[in-house]
């Protein structure tokens, strides 16, 4: 069975293909939109990263601030010695809140209260 460009052309010619055709392209971009904006966004917490000891156990104490649901915690070392931290938190993002992270941060690390920087989580 040999396909022609003649044969081609006849059966694009045909309106029920063109429909099925237009279809067809329309669920591929559907998919690929709803992988590119939904699909991903498990992943992202996901990235292969684990947390060190020292981070958990500050991520333990920032959970039981009131108004902190959930937090991510990242420390900088320099020479094993923390000097600065990273917290992003669910939860009641109010001066409060974010000023009870801080200190509760900088006195579990023994570092200064500019050396750690709290941010709301994305909504």
């Amino acid at each position: 069975m040999t396909f022609s460009l003649e044969k081609f052309k006849a059966l694009i010619k045909n309106r029920t293909v063109r429909i099925i055709a237009v279809c067809v392209l329309a669920l591929l971009l559907l998919l690929a939109a709803y992988r590119v904006f939904v699909g991903g966004k498990s992943e992202k917490k996901s990235a292969g990263y684990t947390p060190t000891a020292q981070e958990e156990r500050l991520l333990t104490l920032l959970t039981g601030i009131e108004g902190v649901r959930n937090a991510t915690v990242m420390i900088t070392e320099a020479e094993g010695v923390a000097v600065g931290v990273v917290i992003i938190f669910d939860g009641d993002d109010g001066f409060l809140t974010r000023m009870r992270i801080t200190d509760v941060a900088a006195t579990a690390l023994n570092i200064e209260r500019t050396s750690v920087v709290v941010y709301p989580a994305e909504a």
